[in-house]
């Protein structure tokens, strides 16, 4: 891909993305039986899992978020206040009522309580093998991870998302773990054991 700038690329991938999903029966990312075990293990720590409800063409990590569930984690949500507040991670249940954030995704609704959460599923554009992850571009996450340098990060993405090289800023923080429909990538700088 001969993409120069951050701006070309989030378009270019967002091109790609929703060709890809127009293809397929269903957005949700389906967890095989390959990459079920290196998941449940880094499950195994956290007690509070930080996913979110997709938005467009993103994967919709569903499955992994139900089987985080089903193995006693609580499940947060992103939420947004206002475009500029900071992001703060809510309860939230399968099923739960949701609102519109002012970014235009799905949050659970204010009266949730607040949770800190151990490991966040992140949504993306795009991903390489080195753990770098390229978003929408606001930097709620790239904030919010900075907020909460213990928190496993793991990218929940389609495999067609996958360039060779994204131009990381000093601000970026690298993923642990990419999850694709194909495999589990664990980066050389992830804090996971491999295994």
């Amino acid at each position: 891909m001969s993409v120069q700038t951050k701006a070309e690329l989030r378009n270019e991938l967002r091109k790609i993305r929703q060709a890809f999903v127009k293809q397929r029966e269903s957005k949700v990312l389906p967890i095989s039986e390959v990459i079920k075990y290196p998941l449940n293990r880094a499950f195994d720590a956290a007690k509070v899992v930080a996913g979110y409800l997709p938005f467009g063409s993103e994967a919709d990590p569903h499955d992994v978020m139900t089987s985080a569930q089903s193995r006693g984690k609580s499940l947060v949500l992103p939420c947004l206040s206002a475009s500029e507040a900071p992001m703060v991670f809510r309860c939230w249940t399968m099923g739960d009522p949701t609102e519109t954030a002012p970014g235009g995704f799905q949050q659970p609704l204010f009266s949730q309580m607040i949770l800190e959460p151990d490991l966040i599923l992140l949504p993306m554009l795009g991903f390489d093998r080195e753990g770098n992850r390229i978003g929408q571009g606001a930097g709620h996450y790239d904030r919010a991870l900075e907020l909460r340098p213990s928190a496993l990060r793991i990218g929940i993405a389609w495999s067609v998302q996958e360039v060779s090289g994204i131009p990381a800023d000093p601000w970026d923080v690298p993923l642990d773990a990419i999850l694709t429909e194909a495999e589990w990538i664990v980066p050389a700088s992830s804090r996971l054991k491999r295994g």
